[in-house]
């Protein structure tokens, strides 16, 4: 039986964020030099990242950069990142495709592609220099109770349970998130029955600084240049075959992704370890409670497809600190609960209804489908304003209130 810290005093944070992965972290470096005292729930012990930061390779939109950097994290970085200049679309069976160049539209990229073990190493670096925060590691989430002008969280550390305090609890605790169900808020649920393949590969064609994303019924092939000379790639699979495709050799794996994807970076010669995720959209129908908010995939999961997860979640997490910092006096207040609801609404909802829609579009092989989405390709890559707008949500800007970070020095 676990043994119970009886503290007779408590420690009472101003914010206490439960989970320690790419949301988590980020918000907490946000917080830092706003004079507060924040606590971190974290799973995995110091000095050891957690499994999210694994050899997956994270495609960071342009706003993403820019906040990334305000806050000094990218700096951290011990491997050069790769640019995503151009981003090319097309559906196998379909004719058309969508062609953008960050060029056309001012910039040099539309974003950056990070190796997640790297980020993790990044955001631990900077973590280490954070004001006035206070980590529980390894320690795990129990409970939470509503207090009034406090919750009480509990939690399991080492030497045994213990309640800590907070004017606001944050769940950035992932898509099976224990705060969330602490809260009793619902979920909506749909599984995709698509298993993803991520690795590494190198293939005969240098990366270019074009990402492909080349959409199957059986789900997307995304090919993304890294900084390294390798490409990381994203293979979907139905649900059945994922077993069967983990045991692929490389060159079974190999010959999959040519196929798939064909001959546009040349032959595949390499690939490193594969790692599988089952594809499963997990929707929070709420995103507050009292004193209490979920970020990140907390508050929603969705299909990689467009790489929006991190960079929607990092979006969650940099408005809660912009409206933390503005309300100091009561970080967990209404006015910071229903201001978070207010402004993250439509960047959510659109941004779900884009992910969402264009997993079910593109993976469905009925016939008529198929001039529809023909169609679809043409007219983003023909019409500049329907493009421009694509291509704006590509780069994080999808909304009209983007946190400040996002938009960059020139904001």
């Amino acid at each position: 039986m676990a043994q119970t810290l009886a503290d007779s005093n408590p420690p009472c944070h101003d914010v206490l964020i439960v989970g320690g992965g790419l949301v988590g972290a980020s918000l907490a470096i946000a917080l830092d030099g706003l004079g507060l005292d924040v606590g971190q729930v974290e799973a995995a012990p110091a000095g050891v990242l957690p499994p999210v930061f694994d050899e997956r390779n994270l495609s960071f939109a342009d706003a993403t950069v820019n906040a990334l950097t305000a806050l000094g994290v990218l700096q951290e970085l011990q491997e050069p990142p790769g640019l995503i200049r151009r981003i090319h679309v097309s559906r196998a069976g379909d004719f058309g495709r969508v062609l953008m160049d960050a060029a056309d539209y001012g910039r040099e990229a539309f974003g950056q592609v990070v190796v997640a073990s790297d980020f993790g190493r990044a955001l631990e670096a900077r973590l280490a220099r954070v004001q006035g925060l206070v980590r529980y590691r390894p320690a795990r989430f129990l409970g939470s109770s509503d207090e009034g002008g406090v919750r009480a969280v509990h939690i399991a550390a080492e030497g045994g349970e213990r309640t800590l305090r907070a004017r606001l609890l944050v769940g950035a605790d992932g898509s099976a998130s224990a705060v969330r169900q602490a809260l009793g808020i619902s979920v909506d649920e749909h599984d995709y029955r698509q298993t993803l393949l991520v690795a590494r590969v190198r293939a005969s064609r240098p990366p270019d600084g074009t990402a492909w994303e080349r959409f199957t019924a059986h789900g997307p092939t995304a090919l993304l240049p890294r900084g390294d000379r390798h490409y990381g790639v994203v293979h979907g699979v139905v649900r059945e075959e994922a077993g069967a495709a983990l045991e692929w050799d490389d060159a079974a794996f190999l010959a999959r992704i040519q196929s798939a994807f064909g001959w546009r970076a040349g032959r595949f010669s390499a690939a490193g370890p594969r790692s599988a995720y089952p594809m499963v959209r997990v929707v929070a129908r709420a995103t507050t409670a009292p004193r209490a908010v979920l970020v990140g995939n907390a508050a929603q999961s969705m299909h990689p497809v467009g790489a929006q997860g991190f960079n929607l979640g990092l979006r969650d997490a940099l408005t809660l600190a912009e409206l933390v910092a503005a309300n100091r006096s009561d970080p967990g207040g209404e006015a910071v609960l229903h201001g978070y609801v207010s402004r993250r609404r439509e960047d959510r909802a659109r941004t779900l209804e884009f992910s969402d829609g264009l997993a079910r579009l593109t993976a469905n092989d009925a016939p008529l489908l198929r001039p529809l989405r023909s169609l679809g390709l043409l007219a983003v890559d023909r019409l500049p304003a329907l493009q421009a707008r694509v291509a704006g949500g590509a780069m994080g800007y999808r909304g009209d209130d983007v946190p400040a970070l996002c938009r960059g020095a020139g904001a």
